[in-house]
């Protein structure tokens, strides 16, 4: 599912070329969560095209960890303008935008479908100052 949408994507930033690279590190390992697949690829498409929206050059990695915990982590990174200090405490809610583009609620439905399924969703700026990490947990299902 992960790769689909991931796939979507590299082919619409190669035809961009803005100099981005879009990095894709799978788990090494099947996992498994029960869900509704139309619904997570919208989460993460979601993730994906804000990525795209805010950063002008350099590289979007999404991966995926299994925690011990039986959850597992899908990550977004990149390596854009980061996310606004002012906007951060409210990034899920409604209507929360700072650019020109877009509703505002794109973050505020992942937030949403990330919850229905036993998941939470955050963000946070690098460490290094460059771009931001948005991450969602999910259950995984034991086989």
């Amino acid at each position: 599912m992960i790769s689909n949408a991931v796939q979507d994507y590299r082919n619409g930033i190669e035809k961009d070329n803005r100099g981005i690279k879009l990095l894709d590190s799978p788990s090494k390992q099947d996992i498994v969560v029960e869900a509704d697949r139309s619904r997570l690829t919208q989460v993460i498409s979601n993730l994906l095209s804000n990525a795209i929206k805010f950063t002008t050059e350099g590289t979007i990695s999404i991966s995926t960890e299994k925690k011990d915990d039986n959850q597992v982590i899908v990550s977004v990174k990149d390596t854009g303008s980061g996310i606004d200090h002012e906007i951060l405490p409210r990034l899920f809610s409604k209507f929360s935008a700072k650019s020109f583009e877009g509703t505002g609620l794109g973050l505020f439905i992942s937030k949403n479908i990330v919850e229905a399924h036993g998941g939470k969703i955050w963000a946070e700026n690098n460490s290094d100052g460059k771009g931001a990490t948005f991450a969602f947990s999910l259950p995984i299902v034991n086989k």
